[in-house]
């Protein structure tokens, strides 16, 4: 259940409340990713190949996928889906560049002869996971390594499972992947925080997985970066007595078969909209045929939550900070600007999150688990540092010195002033 203040709890009525806590759930998978973590440090190759038998079934030959097998699976798409995976490929492209054009170099005279500024650097090598999952997700590996691409990352690598579909190699093959290797879950993002025989070390690791990615990706940060904590997977929508029941099941349940931890959600002023989507939840299950996955996920995450007025509604998602946030409102564009904290916003019933998940341009490793209040998706600016320079020309240099000095005495830091100082007596 989503823990939200006294004073908005006290506001809501909970239609359909959670069983299970994503939180609380994960103390065990915490457990065993610190295990598999250690040993993949310890014994490199060894250690992945041990932990792809046990977790993936899967005895694993070379670990990196050769250009020939590469080649192979991209000659083995079926022409439509090629066709398709360039298409969000050219539409991811296109956003990025666009993103990219916005992050500019800086110079800047602040005072007199006092020169400041930053630079935007490429990241060396970043890591990007690729999840295998239930389905060959063939969007996931274009939202992580084309972005690198045009960010200018001078070497990217991308891990998914042994046992994924060929056509995920094709879509890493196609995104531009520098290299590729058959590993998968935590042991991967173990191979690519710290290196082995085979895996290089990467710099920052991004990409969604499911918790024990997730809790891997959180262990291992600090030496390495990361891009945010991404699964497993939400969606929410805000609507009012507008809201088409039918829509709104059919889109929570689109999302609830990637996970059976997928948390799916409804914020409505309207009870009677809150109980036929209910009603329209249980109607259309039988018929899913991941049924087996998006059921357990709405049995133990669905929540469906009825508040009083608008002005609730928007605290209490701003509370919850969905990965994916639909708004269903008479004006949803008016509606929406009154939002600030959210992974990606849907405005309007024609924007969905399977455009987003699959081929239009924004990208769909986002913020989960209420991150959403600190920060956005994952975007080219996650693939290039942002770095600050000063020069000072000679004459200049007492605007600053003198101050720094002064403070540095005050603080009873004699180095930092002597360090001035030279600059004074220098000049």
């Amino acid at each position: 259940m989503t823990a939200l203040p006294a004073a908005l709890e006290h506001l809501v009525t909970r239609i359909k409340a959670p069983l299970r806590d994503a939180v609380t759930d994960n103390s065990a998978v915490e457990t065993t990713v610190k295990a598999v973590l250690a040993d993949v440090k310890a014994r490199g190759d060894a250690a992945v190949r041990n932990y792809s038998v046990k977790f993936d079934k899967a005895e694993i030959g070379a670990l990196e996928v050769t250009m020939t097998e590469r080649e192979a699976a991209v000659a083995a798409l079926d022409p439509q889906t090629r066709a398709d995976t360039q298409f969000a490929i050219d539409n991811v492209t296109a956003f990025a560049k666009a993103q990219l054009a916005t992050i500019l170099p800086l110079e800047v005279e602040t005072l007199p002869g006092i020169h400041l500024g930053h630079r935007v650097i490429p990241i060396e090598r970043v890591g990007c996971y690729v999840p295998g999952g239930r389905y060959p997700l063939l969007s996931a590996p274009v939202m992580t390594i084309v972005p690198a691409r045009v960010a200018g990352v001078k070497e990217v690598i991308a891990c998914l499972p042994p046992n994924a579909h060929q056509a995920m190699i094709a879509g890493c093959h196609m995104s531009g992947a520098d290299r590729i290797f058959r590993v998968g879950g935590a042991q991967a993002i173990a191979a690519m925080a710290y290196g082995t025989e085979t895996i290089p070390k990467a710099d920052k690791i991004v990409g969604p997985g499911n918790a024990f990615v997730n809790e891997a990706k959180r262990q291992v940060f600090g030496p390495v970066g990361i891009d945010q904590l991404a699964g497993p997977s939400e969606i929410y929508t805000l609507a009012d007595d507008t809201g088409n029941a039918r829509m709104i099941a059919t889109d929570m349940l689109a999302q609830a078969e990637h996970d059976v931890r997928t948390r799916v959600g409804l914020i409505t002023t309207n009870r009677a909209l809150a109980e036929a989507v209910l009603a329209e939840v249980e109607r259309q299950l039988p018929g899913l045929s991941t049924a087996p996955v998006a059921g357990v996920a709405w049995r133990d995450y669905g929540e469906i939550i009825v508040v009083p007025d608008e002005a609730t509604m928007i605290a209490v998602s701003d509370r919850i900070a969905a990965e994916h946030l639909q708004v269903h409102t008479r004006d949803a564009m008016a509606f929406s600007r009154r939002l600030t904290s959210y992974g990606s916003l849907f405005i309007g019933e024609n924007a969905s999150v399977v455009y987003s998940d699959k081929c239009i341009g924004t990208n769909h490793t986002l913020p989960t688990m209420a991150a959403g209040r600190y920060t956005g998706g994952l975007w080219v600016g996650a693939y290039v540092k942002v770095c600050t320079h000063q020069w000072i020309e000679n004459g200049a240099i007492d605007q600053v010195a003198q101050p720094a000095m002064r403070q540095s005495a005050s603080e009873g830091l004699e180095g930092h002033r002597r360090a001035a100082a030279f600059r004074v007596e220098r000049n």
